[in-house]
């Protein structure tokens, strides 16, 4: 496959406006591609977002490229160089909303498998994308949808690269091997509202929750492992009082934050928290949210694939890494044993001017390709 058809499909997808959830044609435009290569392409749409399930085959093992077609709103357009929705190249550079994340990366799934197709037209196995308008934004009815109506069928996926930007300073140096799980806290203290010149008569709740926060502060979660650093607990958000200089609160919220290793459980983060709220003997209400489960594809047939693919496509040995916020990976990973990220860079994404290297546009290409022939073909 030619350079110029991955940059010619990123183009194509770039002039479309996805702004999270819209999915603006892209997933259409991307059946009609694969449905000639005998994908059986479904769609999965779920509340307003646009969900593509596309495989070809049924044996096992599956292989899955998994993305978005969404992006990021603009922000001041006048402040680009160029049109965000008029894919521009300059210096050796497409330039466009979702150039780097993660339109260059779909396009790339797509040629990779029409190169691969071209060399193995009766390959074992099946090849699956999964593709949602949904990441940027809420992400409760994309890429979820699409693996609840899998798991509800009994579909598993055996092997899966998400494309999102993980790359640091060249395509290939770093690959996302797990991402840490987020829980969130809704903290209320409560105490007794009164004159701050008779505290005698009030129970201030931000004195009583102030000795909780300090040991919460110096608590160690856990230590981590090889792959994930220690577990986290921030304080984001503080809210107390009326407004007024001369009045003791009745209540204080504080919003908080775990990022998480799999060293630990939201359970067991939980269950550690509540004991040290009970010790201080706060009255108290507490909401939480898991937004993530952490994830984590440790080394094996993935992995050592990736590795052997950067090599020799790129010239580079990745690095293995966790860090950053989360993914969809987080979704996926619930039916899919062995999952990667591995993009492009990512230095230039949700950006005024994001953009992407010309030349990485054929390399993301093959890199994808030897992938699947690594996988289903050795």
């Amino acid at each position: 496959m030619t350079a110029d058809a991955t940059l010619a499909l990123a183009e194509q997808l770039i002039a479309r406006k996805s702004v999270t959830p819209n999915d603006a044609g892209c997933l259409d435009l991307i059946a009609t591609r694969l449905a000639p290569l005998g994908f059986a392409c479904e769609r999965i749409d779920r509340k307003g977002v646009s969900n593509l399930w596309a495989r070809r085959g049924t044996a096992k093992p599956v292989f899955c490229f998994a993305g978005h077609s969404d992006v990021v709103p603009t922000g001041p357009v006048e402040k680009w160089m160029s049109d965000p929705f008029l894919p521009t190249i300059r210096d050796g550079k497409l330039y466009g909303r979702g150039a780097a994340d993660m339109k260059s990366s779909v396009a790339a799934f797509v040629t990779a498998i029409e190169a691969f197709l071209a060399a193995h037209p009766d390959h074992p196995g099946s090849i699956a994308l999964l593709l949602t308008s949904d990441e940027e934004g809420d992400a409760t009815d994309g890429t979820v949808a699409i693996t609840d109506a899998l798991q509800a069928r009994g579909e598993t996926i055996d092997y899966c690269i998400v494309g999102e930007p993980t790359a640091v300073n060249t395509l290939g140096d770093c690959i996302k091997n797990g991402r840490r799980g987020s829980l969130t806290g809704k903290l209320t203290v409560k105490g007794i509202q009164g004159h701050i010149a008779y505290p005698h008569l009030a129970k201030n709740p931000i004195h009583l929750v102030a000795p909780a926060i300090e040991e919460l502060a110096a608590t160690e979660w856990d230590r981590g492992n090889e792959y994930f650093p220690p577990t986290t607990w921030q304080i984001s958000n503080i809210h107390g009082g009326t407004g007024a200089g001369n009045v003791i609160p009745g209540s204080v919220d504080i919003l908080f934050n775990f990022r998480f290793a799999t060293a630990s459980t939201a359970e067991s983060l939980k269950q550690r928290l509540e004991g040290i709220l009970q010790k201080h003997d706060l009255d108290y209400d507490l909401v939480w949210t898991l937004g993530a489960k952490p994830f984590l594809t440790g080394r094996g047939k993935l992995v050592d694939a990736a590795m052997t693919a950067i090599r020799a496509e790129c010239g580079v040995e990745a690095e293995l890494s966790t860090t950053g916020g989360t993914s969809d990976g987080r979704f996926i990973a619930d039916i899919c044993p062995q999952l990667l990220e591995l993009g492009p860079v990512n230095a230039s994404i949700h950006q005024i001017d994001e953009h992407i290297a010309v030349d990485a546009l054929p390399r993301l290409s093959a890199l994808y390709r030897r992938l699947l022939e690594q996988i289903l073909c050795s």
